[in-house]
């Protein structure tokens, strides 16, 4: 059993408490390490030691501050292979994945705000009657990052890393299912030689150490990826306090696509939407909505395909479908394909539990699923699955398929696949998401809002709008004549 610490104030701890917590490896069933079970005096000595730095972080010159990530970068980049091992083992995700995607954009969010450091600027207005309006833009102080289990050190730095260059110290509880890389992440820290107090990890429940990090007085701002209900109930209690937060939450992200597609790319592209990271991403494309003229060609070429995946031991160089990351995640994603087959459903491939040999016999995984036949209300179509879990939809005309893909609580992202330029302008300005890609699928640009509408949240991450979430606005205004 391995044993992970809290990081706090620069030393790696214990839970006051003395707790503890079982962290599993999906692909194998079994717990593998130990985790601090953290409650209110860890929150508040990480509170505590966050306050202290502050005043000095905050006066450290900003290329400066973009220095230190700059150094942590570079020590993600060298244990890259030890990173992504970890991160493989402690998700279920297949190695190949975590190697290729999750820890280097890890190290590319570190430097991408490493140079956002010193590049921030503010706004200057001039007025006629001879007075100038200039903002500054100051850090919050002590701001709460909370970090979701599909990509845990990915979206772990892509919080931490525009607090930090602000100029905020940082409080993170990751979650609690994928602890292994942001406490390996914490021994990094202490290797670069970053400031204690500068940013505090503290490992827990989210009811416990989540919930008493967002209602701690001294903590400003929250920074929230995670489920829809969760991010209803951070709201419930931060609002009142007046915490600025930002909230990346669920979704249901419809792929749309017309007869006059690329169909080669449509297929391949459609396909990865639908399945990366065993559909454990909030932006994978489940609902896919094919124009009626195409629907048989496509739904037999993209089943194919779904059943030539590779899936199994995530440490495997060839596998592609890993574990789902907990036994009771797996019991939901089985559950709704009970429910799918209730509601009318043909199961085209999968529909199961997959059961392997070896070390992974007990191990939580989940046959990529293909299901038609059901309508776009229905619950399976309605509610986020967050499995290899995809329904296929024929559409006859433009408008239905703008209304289906709109016609959920969901907003996060969509994809839109057509030759017709008129068309794709056209039906990205009436789809009712915070990400749309056309005739591409997670092509990310760093330097771009991201985040959802309805109930896929609030607030934006990316560039200057996670600069400025993590900063306060004071305008000042001068007459000068």
């Amino acid at each position: 059993m391995q044993t992970i610490s809290n990081y706090i104030d620069g030393q790696l701890v214990p839970a006051v408490s003395g707790g503890w917590l079982e962290d599993f490896e999906p692909a194998a069933g079994q717990a593998y390490a130990r985790i601090p079970d953290s409650h209110k005096t860890d929150i508040d000595n990480a509170v505590a030691a966050a306050r202290r730095t502050f005043p000095q972080w905050s006066a450290t010159p900003a290329a400066e501050r973009g220095e230190w990530l700059h150094r942590l970068a570079t020590l993600v980049e060298r244990d890259l292979e030890i990173l992504a091992r970890a991160e493989s083992l402690d998700s279920g995700k297949p190695l190949a994945v975590a190697r290729s995607v999750d820890i280097p954009r890890a190290a590319a969010n570190l430097r991408f705000f490493a140079a956002a450091a010193s590049q921030f600027a503010s706004e200057s207005h001039a007025m006629e009657s001879g007075a100038i309006n200039y903002t500054l833009r100051s850090p919050l102080g002590v701001v709460g990052c909370i970090s979701p289990w599909n990509l845990p050190l990915y979206l772990f730095t892509w919080k931490l890393a525009p607090a930090l260059a602000a100029g905020n110290c940082v409080v993170a509880k990751p979650s609690e299912l994928t602890p292994m890389t942001a406490y390996l992440f914490s021994k990094l820290c202490i290797e670069a030689g970053l400031p204690a107090g500068v940013l505090n990890v503290v490992h827990g429940l989210g009811p416990k150490a989540g919930a008493l990090l967002v209602e701690h007085p001294e903590v400003k701002a929250i920074s929230f990826t995670g489920g829809t209900k969760t991010g209803a109930n951070i709201a419930s209690h931060a609002a009142p306090k007046f915490k600025k937060l930002s909230l990346e939450l669920g979704g249901k992200n419809p792929t749309l696509v017309f007869a006059d597609c690329d169909f080669e790319r449509t297929v391949a592209e459609s396909l990865r939407a639908a399945f990366s990271n065993q559909g454990e991403i909030c932006l994978c494309g489940s609902r896919i909505f094919i124009e009626r003229s195409l629907y048989a060609r496509f739904r037999d070429e993209f089943v194919k395909r779904a059943q030539a995946l590779r899936l199994g031991d995530p440490l495997d160089e060839q596998t592609e479908q890993g574990a789902l990351v907990s036994e009771p995640h797996l019991q939901k994603v089985l559950g709704y394909l009970d429910l799918a087959r209730k509601e009318g459903g043909k199961v085209l491939c999968g529909g199961r539990r997959a059961n392997l040999n070896g070390r992974c016999a007990k191990g939580w995984f989940v046959e990529p699923t293909v299901i038609e036949n059901l309508p776009p209300d229905c619950r399976t179509n309605q509610e986020e699955i967050f499995g290899p879990v995809v329904t296929l939809i024929p559409f006859d005309s433009e408008e239905q398929a703008i209304a289906w893909a709109n016609g959920t609580p969901y907003g996060l992202a969509a994809s839109l696949w057509s030759r017709d330029v008129s068309r794709c302008h056209r039906i990205a300005a009436r789809l009712e998401a915070g990400l749309i890609w056309v005739n591409c699928w997670m092509l990310r640009d760093l330097r771009v809002p991201m985040g959802g509408v309805k109930q896929s949240g609030t607030g934006r991450e990316g560039g200057w709008e996670a600069m400025r979430f993590f900063t306060e606005a004071r305008n000042v205004c001068i007459k000068y004549e």
